[in-house]
């Protein structure tokens, strides 16, 4: 978008520790490359890999950071803040303020993000198609899809590709096919009466909910509902009312926005009984 970005992330703090040193290395200079971008050999890029891996301290530091959400943001605001203030000809904060995150606690809620970042450039009416919605990986998968040159029957039939690392079995066993339909199918049920909403698809059955959304949720409603709320209905993690006061219990409260009193109130006092 033209004043922020929406991401789906897939964090594992703890996959770093595993790597070895070079790797660590390796990555790190990748993104915060320092004396490596002046290196004018192979062999001066050695030295400094070797110089960094023989500081055990530095490395377990590099370690924490590479699993670390904060610093995997700081790594992508912080150029576009700098290219942004070149391309204003100024100086200061770019970034209004601190980056917000939402913990997405099952796999139908991973998908009801990616579908609601998706349609954000339909929302803000700056598109009415998922084909001109630029920046989504809707659109990048539509494209991918018209320069496969695969059939209609294998392109029916193609693995959801992974999301930021997340494992595309994980995601429900969803195809390219399945994901977009239901994408499609979302952004056109937007309200009547207000803006953002993607032009009715022509395929047959497509004023019917997709066959997926059963397995998404119980109600075509209460999946429109769980997209269009991401960041209305929910605050700190997205998720169904069990899980979402599952993590409350984790982390010390009795409740969580998303949930209402009501529901609440049976599962507190189920787990009482």
């Amino acid at each position: 978008m033209s004043n922020h970005t929406h991401i789906v992330l897939h964090v594992d703090p703890n996959e770093a520790q595993a790597w070895p040193d070079e790797e660590v290395a390796r990555r790190w200079l990748a993104v915060f490359p320092g004396a490596l971008s002046n290196a004018q050999s192979e062999e001066q890029k050695e030295y400094i890999v070797l110089g960094l891996r023989s500081d055990p301290e530095r490395m377990k530091e590099i370690r924490a950071r590479l699993g670390s959400l904060s610093w995997f943001m700081r790594a992508l605001n912080e150029p576009i803040a700098r290219w942004a203030n070149e391309e204003d000809g100024c100086t200061g904060r770019f970034w209004e303020g601190r980056f917000k995150s939402q913990a997405l606690l099952e796999e139908q809620a991973v998908v009801s993000v990616m579908a609601y970042v998706d349609l954000n450039p339909v929302r803000a009416a700056m598109s009415d198609t998922l084909e001109d919605s630029d920046y989504t990986s809707a659109q990048s998968r539509l494209k991918a899809r018209s320069e496969s040159g695969l059939s209609c029957e294998k392109l029916l039939g193609k693995a959801l590709k992974p999301v930021a690392g997340l494992d595309a079995v994980a995601l429900l066993g969803m195809t390219e096919a399945s994901y977009l339909d239901l994408v499609q199918w979302t952004g056109e049920q937007a309200h009547p009466m207000k803006r953002g909403k993607l032009n009715p698809s022509k395929e047959p059955a497509a004023d019917r909910p997709p066959e997926i959304l059963w397995s998404l949720a119980k109600h075509p409603k209460q999946w429109t509902r769980q997209v269009q709320g991401t960041e209305r209905i929910y605050y700190r993690a997205i998720g169904s009312a069990e899980a979402l006061m599952a993590k409350a219990a984790d982390i010390g409260q009795r409740w969580m926005k998303g949930v209402s009193g009501e529901r609440a109130w049976k599962i507190l006092k189920s787990q009482i009984e």
